[in-house]
């Protein structure tokens, strides 16, 4: 079963990090939400960093603002995914450039849709 970190998670619904969780889930990854401040979403435990993520992790999706994201970068390239999403309104060039030199190579798109998910789908 391939794994997927989705950081940013939220409990809310209506945001694009809550979205995620559920679109991988119905579409049979392994989802470790990843958010400090959430004990679960969508009733699966929430990590409060990547790092904390047991074993390997195939895909991350960052959903968070890029100067949030930026400081994330350290620990998401540790864990070594074999993809590295950053969605809409995540990216900015610092971001991406920072992401190269730690030797990931940010995928920019809608992690949702390349599942094969529609996010409208989730309102």
């Amino acid at each position: 079963m391939p794994t997927v970190a989705v950081i940013g998670a939220s409990t809310d619904r209506i945001k694009y990090g809550n979205k995620a969780v559920r679109a991988y889930v119905r579409q049979g990854y392994a989802v470790y939400p990843v958010n400090p401040n959430a004990a679960t979403v969508e009733g699966l435990r929430s990590y409060p960093s990547v790092r904390d993520i047991p074993g390997p992790i195939d895909r991350v999706t960052l959903y968070l603002p890029p100067e949030v994201g930026i400081t994330l970068l350290p620990d998401i390239a540790a864990k070594k995914p074999k993809e590295f999403f950053v969605n809409p309104g995540a990216e900015s060039e610092e971001l991406l450039a920072e992401a190269r030199r730690l030797g990931l190579e940010p995928l920019m798109a809608c992690s949702i849709l390349a599942v094969g998910e529609a996010p409208e789908r989730f309102a």
